[in-house]
């Protein structure tokens, strides 16, 4: 196998794109490393993020099995070359990190190491974290490192790339756990007005059976017929707020098993016909898959709950090296703009900040009477 090394403006390129298109932190972290230990070609590349105790809050690798890296034991502390590329702004290139005075050694299972090349990742004054890489595949001068200026320069530019993408990783994750919170708690006011006002239906209609059973037992029986419909209602709307609630197995079956079982699912607790078409979707990027599914399940809210519709249709369809998505209903439709300036939403602005947030756009139809379709476009990975 060749080592020869990727050069130039199209490696830079490749490995600047590879980075900006993932939205989850430790996605971006992985990117980073294994872009940095190709564009230089080095042996083993490591980042590290720092936690506010001294040792590391996550610490990725290149160039170890997992097999080795469960044999080096736990993650490193903060010291040695460690602690140095996190409290400095310059890069270090050493010819053998073992003979540098700051060097504390390493676990028995640990790789050996000899010419080192680390920097800080930093955003303005903040350390995001620490890159390294080791041992460059190629002849090395007699006591010199074999990274160069040019490698320097490089993985400079790589690091200052790398602190805008984790940057913006992070602020997605942020912005998603205030969603999934926001989510949680308009899912409790629902339960919480749906649910209560059919249990409290049921036990009105099940003291007026009881009043009833020994004077007019034929107008009891009807009572207790109606206890039976109120109780399986109210299971209906549990068993579709579960359906939101439950974190979607997206990794493990795929968006399109996933939205088809929630669909039968919604199909057969509401009065509404539901249906889910799809076609030729091919795998994208978890962080589009879960947009999808979040834009998809809004959707279905409202259509379910707010529209009236008779008939609810979803559909999934490739789009390019994407995927459009689809949700039309027949339900009494709204006045985009006048929705807007009444201050209520309908999860529109959710939804748009969730196709916004991978790199897709959301367009909304609707109109009174004439129901509501909203299509969510997303690009390929």
């Amino acid at each position: 196998m060749s080592h020869r090394p990727s050069s130039g403006l199209a490696a830079v390129s490749t490995a600047l794109l590879a980075m900006s298109r993932q939205m989850e932190v430790r996605d971006v972290l992985k990117t980073i490393v294994a872009s940095a230990r190709e564009l230089l070609d080095a042996e083993y590349a490591a980042l590290g993020v720092p936690d506010d105790h001294g040792g590391f809050a996550q610490f990725v690798v290149d160039g170890v099995t997992d097999e080795q890296w469960k044999a080096i034991g736990p993650l490193p502390r903060q010291h040695g070359i460690l602690a140095a590329m996190l409290h400095k702004a310059e890069p270090e290139r050493l010819a053998d990190v073992r003979k540098d005075p700051r060097f504390e050694g390493w676990p028995a299972a640990h790789p050996e190491m000899s010419d080192f090349l680390g920097l800080p990742v930093r955003d303005g004054d903040e350390t995001l974290g620490a890159l390294f890489l080791a041992n460059k595949r190629c002849a090395k001068p007699a006591g010199g490192c074999g990274f160069t200026a040019e490698d320097e320069e490089l993985l400079g530019i790589l690091a200052q790339h790398a602190a805008i993408a984790l940057t913006n990783a992070r602020l997605y994750e942020r912005s998603r756990e205030l969603t999934i919170a926001e989510e949680r708690s308009r899912l409790a006011h629902e339960l919480h007005d749906a649910v209560s006002q059919k249990l409290f239906s049921l036990r009105l209609t099940a003291q007026a059976a009881a009043a009833l059973v020994d004077r007019d037992p034929a107008r009891a029986k009807g009572e207790l017929q109606q206890v039976a419909a109120l109780a399986a209602e109210a299971a209906d709307e549990l068993r579709a707020a579960v359906v939101e609630l439950r974190p979607a197995a997206l990794d493990e079956d795929g968006l399109v098993h996933t939205l088809r079982t929630q669909i039968q699912v919604l199909d057969r607790a509401h009065d509404a016909r539901v249906t889910f078409d799809s076609c030729g979707v091919r795998a994208l990027p978890a962080a589009q898959e879960e947009a999808l599914l979040r834009v998809a399940q809004e959707a279905l809210h409202n259509a379910l709950r707010h529209s009236g519709a008779a008939r609810v249709e979803v559909a999934l369809v490739r789009r390019g090296q994407g995927a459009l998505l689809t949700v039309t209903d027949d339900g009494r439709g709204f006045e985009p703009g006048a929705v807007r300036k009444a201050g209520r939403h309908l999860g529109l602005v959710s939804m748009r900040d969730r196709a916004g947030g991978v790199g897709g756009r959301l367009t909304v139809t609707s109109a009174p009477g004439r129901g509501t379709t909203i299509e969510m476009e997303v690009p390929g990975g």
